[in-house]
């Protein structure tokens, strides 16, 4: 399980120390791609499995299918850690998620998001604004 949240900084080649207390559950190897907002992602090989698997129940005939794929697929990478706890993101991955210097590793559950640390923030305070709202939808879904 991966829980909170820890600000760092890519250094000048795009590495980013995990938190320590995630490494364990990287040490298998991981996917890094790209999230539904402007972020990344990344799962353990168990979770992307179970990812891939749910996604390739659907027909390639269906356009919203093939666009998932290649958000999720086309522009994913596996790695793993390297000897300092780090990970390397590529290039076109941190422009996508518009990732510069001070970025933000949230424990999502399941898997990671890494955030620019400005866009992290005002998230986080659109959410704060909507709490209230947020906790009725998810009673109305019987949470």
């Amino acid at each position: 399980m991966f829980l909170g949240r820890f600000e760092n900084k890519l250094d000048e080649k795009g590495r980013l120390a995990m938190p320590s207390k995630f490494r364990a559950r990287l040490a298998e190897g991981f996917v890094v791609t790209r999230g539904f907002e402007p972020c990344l992602t990344i799962y353990p090989m168990a979770e992307w499995q179970k990812l891939a698997d749910a996604l390739n129940r659907f027909p390639v005939t269906d356009q919203k299918s093939r666009s998932l794929r290649r958000v999720l697929f086309a522009q994913a990478t596996d790695t793993e850690l390297d000897k300092q706890g780090r990970i390397l993101i590529p290039e076109y991955l941190r422009e996508a998620a518009g990732l510069r210097s001070e970025v933000v590793v949230a424990g999502m559950d399941a898997y990671i998001e890494i955030w620019d640390r400005e866009r992290w923030q005002a998230i986080e305070a659109e959410h704060e604004d909507r709490a209230t709202d947020i906790a009725q939808s998810l009673a109305d879904l019987g949470m």
